[in-house]
């Protein structure tokens, strides 16, 4: 146990929260917790918008509590560590992501996937350990337990690595986890969006055959010039698919709006493996196309603390970063609107460092 004064009086707070299912953002303060002896305190200097936590605001999922501050994509610079924090010190780039706790006890815990721990805590709008409600990076201080904080090597701008904690460990698990990271694997991108042109950098970056599958054909010159994809395929052209029929070792699945399945796993060879990682609100159909080929159809969710590091390093040694729209904090009322038409490229990340506390005090 740290001072008794240390632990009693929380530190004061301020961010941007909503305050009901409007969705609407607004400044708000709050006191978050003081830095317990396993704990890393840190100024928020970015946090990127997730389509994620779109879905928070506006209760989309039912499980939202008001006032609630998003944001799972937070980096900055660490200001205070507790007496037994053993792997970070005063002035470190560190990051948080979707998850901020867990039981550490489970089986889950024991081979290092927190993300699949009956009781995993996410970062922002669900209950902490302490019986409080946990609030997200749109907000000047992040306190969190070292275990789950990711340290961010120098080379990695803060603004482009922060997605990386959500989007980047999204995509990155399942290629390595399904063994789709084999140079010279053909693996498809369905969707080119925050989580889709991460996925296509990662694989390229891991020496595979990257095709994107989307219904845009618009995007297919900024797909091959820009990220250097392979080849692109219009979901919506027969031709096409027949085509590229059975020529894929897997495909990660990015989209959240329903589509058709059964398209995608012909595109799959024998033993292929198609993964989602977006979640679509209506379950998908899949029929017995997986049957011709023993394919699999799967499932992937963030990933565990050892394994979202990894990513960091392997982005960090092959300069990895999202592409971003860095915006102001009293912009993100509009950024999230944009976000649901799809209006941006590809990840919006607010300025926190910069721009919170301005605004705060007008």
């Amino acid at each position: 146990m740290g001072d008794l004064a240390e632990v009693v009086q929380p530190k004061e707070a301020f961010g941007w929260a909503a305050r009901d299912s409007s969705g609407v953002l607004s400044p708000f303060t709050f006191s978050r917790r003081t830095t317990g002896e396993k704990d890393v305190s840190f100024k928020v200097l970015y946090c990127g918008i997730c389509h994620s936590d779109v879905h928070m605001l506006k209760n989309e999922w039912g499980i939202s509590t008001y006032p609630l501050i998003p944001g799972h994509e937070i980096v900055g610079i660490v200001t205070e560590i507790g007496s037994k924090v053993e792997n970070f010190k005063v002035g470190d780039k560190v990051g948080v992501g979707y998850m901020i706790g867990s039981c550490n006890s489970c089986d889950n815990c024991a081979i290092n996937l927190e993300n699949y721990c009956p009781k995993m805590i996410f970062t922002s709008g669900a209950k902490d350990l302490d019986g409080t409600t946990t609030h997200g990076g749109y907000s000047d201080i992040m306190v969190a337990n070292e275990h789950f904080v990711v340290s961010i090597p120098d080379n990695l701008p803060l603004d482009g690595c922060a997605p990386l904690l959500c989007a980047g460990i999204t995509v990155y698990s399942p290629l390595k986890y399904y063994g789709l990271d084999k140079p010279g694997m053909h693996v498809g991108v369905v969707g080119l969006g925050g989580l889709g042109h991460v996925a296509v950098k990662f694989a390229k970056a891991m020496g595979l055959k990257v095709t994107v599958i989307s219904t845009s054909p618009d995007k297919k010159k900024e797909a091959i010039d820009h990220l250097g994809t392979d080849s692109f395929l219009v979901s919506r052209n027969q031709d096409e698919l027949q085509a590229a029929m059975s020529t894929m070792d897997g495909i990660i699945d990015t989209v959240y709006a329903p589509h058709a399945l059964p398209p995608l796993i012909g595109l799959l060879k024998t033993n292929g493996k198609l993964v989602f990682v977006g979640a679509p609100d209506k379950p998908p159909e899949l029929s017995v196309s997986l049957l011709a080929g023993r394919k699999i159809v799967a499932g992937s969710l963030i990933g565990g603390m050892k394994e979202t590091q990894e990513m960091i390093n392997f982005a960090a040694k092959h300069n990895i970063t999202a592409d971003v729209e860095v915006i102001p904090i009293d912009y993100v009322n509009t950024a999230v609107e944009r976000l649901l038409k799809a209006d941006v490229r590809y990840r919006f990340v607010i300025d926190i460092g910069n721009t919170l506390k301005s605004t705060f005090q007008i």
